[in-house]
């Protein structure tokens, strides 16, 4: 089955220009949210832990321990594999501007800049003030020149000097808000924001900038241009269009002052999601109530209990604290026998930021509102027309994806659901099967199928081996290294640590990584974002390019006890995910600041490398190299792996549907939706439930109020985009396959073709152009369906 729509349009890339300049405080990280669930985060390649009592896990850790510490070998190994922690900080001379500064590898003051929240609004003034004086000279220099007379250095070099201290200024603040959020911080965001996107619109609708790349479109310098350069004046064009170059008067002002409040309404969405996550505080203390939950998620629940006040709590006897955060969350609905815990937990999932004064319902659809009325304004029929500009896929053909994949999964959805419904039954269970009740009986079957849990997995995941692997198999890939090189600049938590990666010895970037859930002060999910860009124009004086820094932030369970972070499968495969994006951003050899690395390449485009590393989690050879038990140094027991492997496709329908419905509703809120037709947000999802939904959602769903993917990130009638890439991804991997998994010599070449086209030509060459010189055709989305086991017969 070949998707022949990815080769029906001229694609072009979105520049950094043109994130930089939307109404957004900054482009948005490519996001990998458990928030985008309907009450449970579950995955066709998820396997959880299983109900082992306490005292039996307990015995059998303590008994293991008493083994291992007889045997020198086993403690060294302990003790090295327990080694996460960052090195200090390095000893940085107090700056009276940090936010305004960088250290010598042009990496942020995080450190200062956290300890100095009342100095981020004037810093920020300041650094807008500089940049308002920058683009008056060059809006004056394009002004005073013939159209003959612009030239790339006139023109492009100081608007990517602009963009780039706008950005990379910018970012600290975001990024700090996003992983160590305090009052004082929001504060200085809502404070300083509206000047910010004032700055960007002034930016992307400055005339004189429009009319400058005009003339380079138009002169006799375009033919001499190099492909990378010809895609940031023809992207710059486009974009500066779609932010409203061409309005003029009223219409531009009534623009200017849409983005300004869609602006303030993204960080309230975000703001009351984290707000409603947080409010949520379950304590029990009768032992009877968690019955069923696994050892690991009690310990973490009593250590929540402690850092609560309840000093005296063990993971034997409680009291247990329960929150929303998704390490928490997650087991009591795969796992707890007391159902009515089930449904107040699903329901407090499910109704986050839906009531009193941190209520999205009003924001959503004021967004909803003004993303309508912008598109208007720039001429489109609806906001998802506005969207898919910049994309490889039009609106017809993201529909047709969907659809096509919607048929190909919809039988095998109802089949799960017969499937565990009779399960249920089976087992004595002769209740209607209600939505709290699906993830947990389905967690039941999959142990029945395939006898295999994260319980029993765990301790083969210890984040510091999963990273070593992760290392080694990027090395094979790749012929990368990565080694750690905590001390060289400054992080923003104690855990975080940061690394660098070289080629036949030669630096080629650096990466942060930020492993463990912070529910407290740090927004959930998954997601890398850029520091800096790789640039030739941003080099520092002595070297010949910038070099990329990336971070990369997972929400996984953290150390309990004496031991390291014993990581789910699912958190093995969402590090392998990050570090896609990152490696797709960090060993670009395109020198172009402005289409480097993840700038410029198309959001249907971005998921691929992410989606691509995530298929290495289940070769073989790959895991068990890194699959070793923390204490024993025991490799993982070919049984299991053939489990694992077995279970890889379970419920997969169940899986692509959910996937499609948050799609699909996304793209029909951003296209079809009429309040005065459809009634309200929630009456429109239920029709598009209709479709996509086995079991329909619950009267009292609020789902969309957390739906942060598309009312608080990029993905505002995108999140196709996650399928659209993974036929992409899916492809990309099967190209291995072919050229034979278990041959060295030919990984190593198909490797390489990767490196050097998919990670290595950024936005400077059209997505469907880049596959096709790693692929050799178009793609197809028959490897999706066969990987995910919904190929027919």
């Amino acid at each position: 089955m070949k998707l022949s729509t990815f080769s029906r349009r001229s694609v072009r890339a979105t520049t950094t220009f043109a994130f930089l300049c939307s109404a957004f405080p900054r482009h948005a990280a490519v996001y990998h949210s458990p928030a985008a669930s309907r009450g449970v985060v579950t995955n066709t390649r998820t396997l959880n832990s299983t109900s082992l009592s306490t005292s039996n896990y307990s015995n059998t850790l303590r008994k293991r321990r008493e083994s291992s510490s007889k045997n020198p070998v086993c403690s060294n190994r302990r003790d090295s594999i327990r080694t996460m922690a960052s090195a200090a900080t390095p000893a940085v001379e107090k700056v009276p501007k940090p936010l305004l500064s960088q250290t010598s590898l042009g990496t942020p003051l995080y450190d200062q800049v956290k300890e100095t929240t009342d100095q981020v609004v004037p810093d920020l003034k300041e650094l807008l003030g500089e940049l308002n004086k920058e683009l008056d000279a060059l809006e004056e220099s394009m002004a005073g020149v013939e159209p003959t007379q612009v030239t790339w250095e006139k023109l492009v070099v100081p608007l990517e000097r602009i963009v780039d201290r706008l950005g990379r200024t910018w970012s600290v603040v975001s990024h700090l808000k996003a992983v160590c959020d305090t009052e004082a911080l929001r504060k200085a965001v809502e404070e300083v924001q509206p000047e910010q996107v004032a700055f960007s619109l002034r930016l992307s609708q400055s005339e004189e900038i429009y009319r400058g790349f005009k003339a380079i479109r138009e002169g006799a310098e375009w033919e001499t241009l190099s492909e990378p350069r010809k895609r940031i004046v023809l992207e710059n064009l486009r974009d500066a269009e779609l932010a409203g170059v061409a309005l003029q008067g009223k219409e531009k002002e009534q623009f200017n002052e849409i983005q300004q409040e869609l602006s303030k309404l993204s960080t309230k969405f975000s703001n009351n999601v984290l707000d409603g996550t947080k409010a949520y505080v379950k304590t029990i203390t009768e032992k009877g109530d968690v019955d069923g939950l696994p050892a690991s998620a009690l310990a973490l629940a009593s250590q929540t209990a402690v850092s609560k006040g309840h000093k005296e709590s063990t993971a034997e006897n409680g009291p247990w604290v329960f929150t929303l955060d998704i390490p928490s969350y997650l087991p009591v609905m795969l796992h707890a026998k007391n159902r009515t815990l089930r449904e107040e937990t699903y329901k407090a999932y499910l109704s986050r930021a839906s009531s009193g004064d941190i209520d999205n319902t009003a924001v959503i659809d004021r967004v909803l509102e003004l993303r309508k009325k912008m598109a208007q304004l720039l001429g489109y029929s609806c906001y998802a027309e506005v969207s898919l500009a910049a994309k490889m896929a039009n609106l017809d053909q993201a529909k047709e994806l969907l659809e096509e994949l919607r048929m190909a999964s919809y039988e095998a959805a109802e089949k799960d659901m017969e499937e565990v419904k009779a399960f249920a039954k089976e087992n004595g269970f002769e209740e209607e099967l209600k939505h709290w009740d699906i993830s947990f009986w389905s967690e039941r079957m999959r142990e029945a199928k395939f006898d295999v849990n994260d319980e029993i997995l765990r301790p083969y995941f210890p984040l510091p081996q999963v990273m070593e692997g992760m290392f080694e198999l990027v090395n094979k890939l790749f012929g990368i290294k990565v080694e750690a090189a905590d001390g060289l600049a400054p992080i923003w938590n104690k855990d975080v640590r940061f690394f660098k990666i070289s080629k036949d010895g030669k630096t080629q970037s650096y990466f942060y990584y930020d492993p463990y859930s912070r529910p407290e002060e740090k927004r959930g999910g998954a997601w890398m974002d850029e520091v800096v860009g790789r640039s030739k124009v941003l080099a520092t004086p002595g070297t010949d390019v910038r070099l990329p820094v990336a971070h990369m932030v997972c929400n996984q369970s953290p150390p309990i006890g004496d031991a390291p972070s014993l990581m789910t499968f699912r958190e093995v495969e969402t590090l392998f995910h990050e570090f896609g994006h990152a490696l797709q951003h960090m060993l670009t050899q395109q020198e172009e600041g402005l289409v480097a690395g993840i700038r410029g390449v198309e959001w249907d485009a971005v998921e691929l490398p992410s989606q691509f590393m995530e298929n290495w989690c289940y070769h073989k050879r790959t895991l068990l190299g890194f699959a070793k038990h923390w204490e024993t140094g025991e490799p993982l027991p070919d049984d299991l792996y053939q489990k694992l492997l077995s279970a890889k496709n379970y419920r997969a329908g169940t899986m692509m549907m959910r996937q499609l419905h948050f799609a699909c509703t996304d793209l029909g809120l951003h296209s079809d939706y009429d309040a005065g037709v459809h009634g309200s947000i929630y009456d429109f999802e239920k029709t598009i439930a209709e479709k996509t939904m086995i079991l329909k959602p619950l009267p009292t769903d609020r789902f969309l109020c957390s739906f942060g993917h598309i009312f608080a990130g990029g993905y505002a009638a995108g999140y196709y985009s996650y399928k659209w890439a993974e036929v992409l991804s899916a492809d990309a991997f099967s190209a291995f396959e072919e050229a034979g998994l278990e041959d060295d010599s030919k990984i190593m070449d198909t490797g390489a073709r990767f490196r050097d086209t998919v990670l290595s030509l950024g936005g400077g060459r059209a997505p469907e152009l880049v596959f096709k010189d790693f692929r050799g055709r178009d793609p197809s989305t028959e490897p999706l369906l066969r990987h995910s086991g919904l190929t027919p017969a």
